[in-house]
């Protein structure tokens, strides 16, 4: 299922690519030029790649893409594409031979959900980038959602969809929003506390009755927004979105899951007020949880 909604905005553009049989997918993010990019890391087994340069100890600041995809660890070729497409564009860092783009990228596992030999690749980070537009993002199973799943920590017997959501939360002029694939091993709650997408099987006597394997399950996210912070503190925003992915979901940040947040500031519109950074850090919260509820709220059950 595939559904129109909100665009990430500030500039940002969104693609994807889309293997329904297979059911797997990616989604590349492709944010303005000057932005600044780090990352928060919760999950025990994320499987990704470039993710040292986002450190804070590290020079690099600006990322030209950010890849999420399924596919596991074999996905992660789908950045070779997406690497290709940029640099035909001329963009990347300059070097004194040529210019190479920096991609980030993280995995979800989704090898369960339909063949496990549907793998994204080269040509199809490619085909996402070829597809990205600033308009509104098609939401549910689509793109590194196609295969996603939720409820797992009861079993795979109980496991619904998860999918992929955008959500935005904003206070004045100070505005933030987030993408998120949601392929964890808990259960997406509401904010009251009811489950909006989890395991169907009947009460479990205990949690984890089976222990799915660490790394089979992950929370993707992509922060947007426009101010001026440096690497430090865009890392420290990513942590805050992190925060969202524990209010969204029950059990969150368990060792089976390879939960990662990016966080991407680009440069403010000239007269527009530095937001404070308290609001922004409540903000980057709210714009998580909502784009992990969003992802199952569009996505129809099993």
């Amino acid at each position: 299922m595939e559904e129109e909604g909100s665009e990430l905005g500030f500039g940002f553009r969104v693609g994807h690519w889309t293997d329904e049989a297979g059911r797997t997918g990616c989604t590349v993010v492709l944010p303005p030029l000057g932005n600044v990019t780090s990352c928060d890391i919760r999950g025990s087994s994320p499987s990704s790649r470039e993710l040292t340069h986002l450190d804070t100890q590290r020079k690099l600041t600006e990322v030209h893409a950010i890849l999420l995809t399924g596919g596991s660890a074999f996905g992660l070729a789908a950045a070779d594409g997406v690497m290709t497409w940029l640099a035909e564009r001329e963009i990347g860092y300059q070097t004194p031979i040529a210019r190479v783009p920096i991609v980030p990228a993280a995995v979800i596992f989704d090898l369960g959900a339909g063949s496990p030999d549907a793998r994204p690749g080269a040509s199809q980070g490619r085909a996402a980038c070829e597809a990205a537009t600033e308009g509104p993002v098609a939401r549910g199973l689509v793109g590194a959602g196609t295969g996603a799943t939720v409820g797992k920590w009861a079993g795979f017997g109980g496991a619904q969809p998860g999918g992929l959501g955008v959500g935005r939360a904003s206070y004045g002029t100070a505005e933030v929003s987030a993408l998120a694939v949601v392929n964890p091993v808990g259960d997406v709650i509401s904010e009251t506390g009811e489950v909006l997408r989890g395991t169907t099987l009947p009460e479990p006597r205990e949690l984890f009755p089976e222990r799915p394997p660490p790394g089979t399950n992950t929370v993707l996210v992509v922060l947007a927004m426009r101010a001026t912070y440096d690497k430090a503190t865009v890392q420290w925003l990513a942590s805050r979105g992190s925060d969202g992915i524990a209010r969204a979901v029950r059990p969150a940040h368990t060792r089976y899951d390879g939960d990662v947040v990016f966080a991407t500031a680009v440069p403010p519109e000239p007269g527009v007020p530095e937001p404070r950074l308290d609001v922004m850090a409540h903000l980057a919260t709210e714009a998580v949880a909502a784009a992990v509820r969003d992802a199952v709220l569009v996505t129809p059950t099993g």
